[in-house]
């Protein structure tokens, strides 16, 4: 089973995909959201999102800018202000 994951912008949608996990920043600590995860919704500090597409790979970073980011039924959402890359 995979993680459902999106990343979205006031501009567009950025990315919509599966990943094994996804790493974010929280403004209370970066945090690994799987499949299956707890539904909770916080705010975004400046840093970067590592995706890992399996177990055991290298992730990819993309860096945001602030947001939000929502774990629920359909997997994580994240809203962001922008991106770098």
């Amino acid at each position: 089973m995979a993680l459902q994951f999106e990343l979205v912008t006031p501009e567009k949608l950025v990315r919509s995909d599966e990943a094994h996990m996804v790493v974010v920043p929280g403004v209370e600590g970066d945090f690994g959201v799987m499949e299956g995860h707890a539904p909770f919704m916080t705010t975004l500090k400046d840093g970067a999102i590592e995706i890992y597409a399996s177990a055991g790979s290298e992730p990819e970073r993309i860096a945001v800018s602030g947001g939000f980011a929502e774990v629920g039924d359909k997997g994580l959402t994240i809203l962001a202000e922008s991106i770098e890359g």
